[in-house]
């Protein structure tokens, strides 16, 4: 296959060490770029003042790093809850502006399970990712949601829905492999034309499982990321494991983004494990092997 020509990030919040200690770590591991979550705490935008924003973006940038996207991902049931989606449509802009400040376009995100046509709940998520859609594509920017709770080809179908790209596709193979056992490489190819930013994670499926207990739905608990973090590490339905040890096949992965002309960030997540710091610097190595 040719060589990938990405640059690799690193999700700053995988190293459990704090934003600032986050991002000196990424460097040290030869990442190029960050993506930081943005939802609470120190990095909700309703926190960082202007003064705060311009300090931060000049830090990075001092420490030779691109911010590769933000988390925006408020959980929940994602946008299925029709009185909760005003909230959250402010939040998700709110974050897209904070993104914009700091010299990004993408902030990921996931939308609640897409669930089939001509129901109340897809009519919901419709007029609400629509709505993003319009606030991202006047800013030149996306919203881009995170493939796993539903298969690439349902996806793109809601995605095609939509009044333009302005909502589009974080690419995570391992969610797919782990969840809906979809295929990560032939999902590639449905959602090309959508792929905006993408995770770099591996991981092994062991038996079927419900999407809405994983990712929550009207009607189940609510989508939870210390609640699916436990899952992946009791590892009795699905486990998610250092890069090159699961079920995704990254010769195949890769050569299709290749082939389909993907030039954005390869972004590593860690989500479990006691040792983050030495995972991740294995998945910078593991993806150099094909730079």
């Amino acid at each position: 296959m040719e060589k990938l020509t990405n640059k690799i990030g690193v999700i700053v919040d995988s190293f459990g060490v704090g934003i600032r200690e986050g991002l000196k770590k990424a460097k040290e591991v030869g990442a190029e770029g960050v993506q930081i979550y943005a939802v609470s705490g120190e990095m909700d935008p309703g926190q960082l003042l202007s003064v705060d924003r311009k300090a931060l973006k000049k830090e990075i940038a001092g420490l030779g790093l691109e911010i590769s996207a933000l988390v925006g991902d408020l959980g929940g049931h994602g946008f299925q809850d029709w009185q909760e989606n005003p909230f959250k449509i402010a939040k998700s802009k709110a974050i897209l502006d904070l993104a914009l400040d700091l010299g990004c376009n993408i902030v990921t995100t996931h939308i609640g399970i897409v669930p089939e046509q001509n129901t109340e709940i897809y009519r919901v998520m419709q007029e609400a990712c629509d709505e993003l859609n319009r606030y991202a594509k006047q800013a030149g920017a996306y919203f881009a949601i995170e493939t796993g709770p539903e298969t690439a080809q349902l996806l793109k179908v809601f995605l095609d829905s939509l009044s333009d790209d302005g909502v589009s596709v974080n690419f995570d193979p391992a969610n797919m492999v782990m969840v809906t056992g979809d295929d990560p490489v032939q999902g590639v190819h449905t959602l090309k034309n959508y792929i905006v930013h993408t995770h770099v994670k591996d991981g092994i499926r062991y038996q079927n499982v419900d999407p809405r207990e994983v990712y929550g739905a009207l009607g189940f608990e609510p989508m939870d990321h210390g609640k699916i973090s436990k899952m992946v590490a009791a590892g009795e339905v699905f486990r998610e494991t250092p890069l090159g040890e699961g079920n995704v096949d990254f010769n195949a992965y890769f050569n299709a983004l290749v082939e389909i002309g993907y030039k954005g960030y390869l972004t590593i997540e860690r989500e479990v494990g006691g040792q983050p710091e030495e995972d991740i610097r294995q998945a910078v190595s593991f993806i150099n092997r094909y730079r």
